[in-house]
């Protein structure tokens, strides 16, 4: 098992330790170890914190929006009926706004880069953090040729008469370029393209209740006509309540899909300027996003559109292009409403190359987590001089060119297929958050650490362990149920669904397993787990922070009142 410890190991080579020493001794000799030593140095550069406050908030909104929350959550409408797919979707964020802000209480104390990845590690065990840490690269990795791929069936909403290289290649250039310089390029694109997403989703919901109080070509008021006809509760698979029940049930699963909020947010705690004092906002910010964006646009689809809608069910069926398949679009066209379809197509595409970005940049982040700790091969810890960890971004884009399988007829399954591997990985990852917090909580009362005087300390945090035990709980049910359909006797043992929902269940055991039996690693006791180091270069940087703030205040003779740093709070 050595060739397996070396291939994975941070120590430095031994023969460039022995130059080091050879060149302390005789300083003739410096000239011959200067490009081992340039090399070296290139593992010695660590991501910079240039992302300011405003990336970060509106990352913090805009983040979680994806292509799911304006169409995917279709296909959660058909199965579930609107009044399953609005519990679901109600149900599920508050279990997500229960596991942002536990986890959020540990990131926002240290900041650092992967921070709930490299927690697990330091409060679990290093084997917990290797199989987080995977199943959270793995995840987003998988799903970034799924959004390219996302913005060339939107494309084909206007036509389809071109090579989708023609989509994918510029999109994953473009995705190079904002991450490859310096992490402020990517910050300005978020913060940009994330008020495209906000403004969309706000539009569509005042468009749903200005047609809904008859505010359209036809005058027709039709309020929640559609949770009367054909009804609130759509059967799934069988009849009867028991189908109603299973209608629920897919409609929770579609909204594990759609709703995401403490992983992406977390991924920057490492690069923000001022991370302490803008995270805790970011995160108390997680209930107003659930609530508005994904509550709001469950029960805006359940309005909009009867769940039996033939246009929206032959979409679904047919894996109909872009918008095509959105619940809104359809809307607009069963009212013959023109223009405003080819506007949301349009912000649906910025909303998809948003998500994209971002999964590029948490991709990039993961790895490079792994690679620094020791877990990955070295060349992923790689970081230029400006702060970018280049080596992890070369294999976030080659995983962006298996976007490509989508020009073979064949290989469009294998696609599908890789990306539906990932399903449970969302709902794991929220599983090993609540194990990674309660070991936090426990550590944090054997070492008599306040958690009052933390930087997030909310209502949630004083009905801890309780809630991160309820969260575990629940997340380890979903993510056994969810594919259930593979043992329904009516279909017999579906091999292609049960691997779908729980092939990765099984790697993420056999990585646990097998790193803990090739290095014989321990679950870490609460008066060992490490809840200081990079405490106090945080403190530092925030000492440096402030500092150059005042400075430069004094300098430009400004100085910002309170109330107006309050109100772009609340406008973020």
């Amino acid at each position: 098992m050595s060739f397996i410890r070396n291939a994975f190991s941070d120590k430095k080579d031994p023969v460039i330790n022995e130059v080091v020493e050879i060149s302390d001794e005789s300083q003739d000799s410096i000239t011959d170890v200067s490009s081992e030593q340039n090399i070296n140095d290139r593992f010695n550069h660590k991501t910079k914190r240039l992302l300011k406050p405003r990336h970060v908030h509106l990352m913090a909104i805009g983040g979680s929006i994806g292509t799911g929350l304006f169409i995917t959550i279709g296909s959660g409408l058909t199965k579930g009926g609107p009044a399953n797919l609005f519990m679901a979707f109600t149900i599920y964020s508050f279990i997500v706004l229960l596991v942002a802000l536990s986890i959020g209480e540990v990131i926002c104390y240290l900041p650092i880069d992967s921070p709930f990845i490299s927690f697990a590690g330091r409060l679990v065990d290093p084997a917990f953090e290797v199989v987080a840490g995977y199943n959270f690269y793995i995840m987003v990795s998988l799903y970034i040729p799924f959004e390219i791929t996302a913005v060339n069936g939107m494309i084909h909403f206007w036509r389809d008469d071109y090579n989708p290289a023609a989509a994918f290649v510029p999109q994953v250039v473009i995705y190079l370029i904002l991450n490859i310089f310096v992490v402020q390029w990517y910050g300005e694109s978020e913060f940009f393209l994330s008020i495209g997403k906000v403004i969309l989703a706000s539009a569509l919901f005042i468009f749903t209740f200005i047609v809904m109080v008859g505010g359209n070509p036809q005058h027709d008021a039709f309020g929640f006509r559609y949770w009367n006809d054909p009804g609130a509760f759509a059967e799934y698979i069988t009849d009867g309540t028991l189908g109603q029940f299973q209608g629920f049930l897919a409609a929770l699963f579609n909204s594990c899909f759609v709703i995401v909020a403490p992983e992406y947010l977390g991924m920057v705690s490492g690069e923000c300027a001022n991370p302490r004092k803008v995270l805790p906002v970011a995160f108390k910010t997680v209930v107003w996003r659930l609530i508005f964006f994904f509550i709001g646009g469950a029960l805006s689809v359940g309005v909009l559109v009867a769940y039996n809608d033939p246009t929206l069910v032959s979409a679904i069926k047919n894996g109909a292009a872009g918008a095509n398949v959105s619940p809104y679009v359809i809307a607009m066209k069963n009212l013959k409403i023109k223009v405003l379809p080819h506007i949301v197509n349009v912000l649906c595409i910025s909303s998809a190359f948003s998500a994209g970005n971002t999964l590029m940049y948490c991709s990039t982040r993961a790895l490079y987590g792994l690679a620094k700790k020791g877990l990955a091969p070295k060349i992923f810890a790689w970081v230029t001089s400006n702060g970018v960890p280049i080596g992890a971004l070369g294999m976030a884009s080659a995983f962006s060119c298996l976007s490509l399988l989508q020009l073979g007829s064949t290989s469009t399954k294998a696609l599908t297929w890789m990306v539906n591997l990932t399903t449970s990985c969302q709902v794991t990852n929220y599983f090993y958050m609540s194990i990674t917090y309660l070991c936090f909580y426990r550590a944090c009362k054997v070492q008599g650490l306040d958690r009052t005087q933390m930087p997030l300390y909310t209502i949630v945090s004083k009905f801890q362990p309780y809630v991160s035990i309820f969260t575990l709980i629940i997340t380890a049910t979903i993510v056994g149920i969810m594919g259930y359909t593979a043992f329904l006797p009516a279909y017999g043992f579906d091999y292609e669904t049960f691997l779908d929902y729980y092939l990765m269940v099984f790697v993420n055991i056999f990585i646990f397993c097998s790193y803990k039996l090739i290095y014989r690693t321990k679950f870490i006791r609460p008066e060992d787990a490490d809840l200081t180091t990079g405490l106090a270069e945080i403190e530092e940087h925030e000492a440096e922070y402030y500092s150059a703030f005042s400075e430069k205040q004094e300098k430009n003779g400004k100085k910002y009142p309170k109330w107006l740093g309050s109100f772009m709070d609340w406008l973020f």
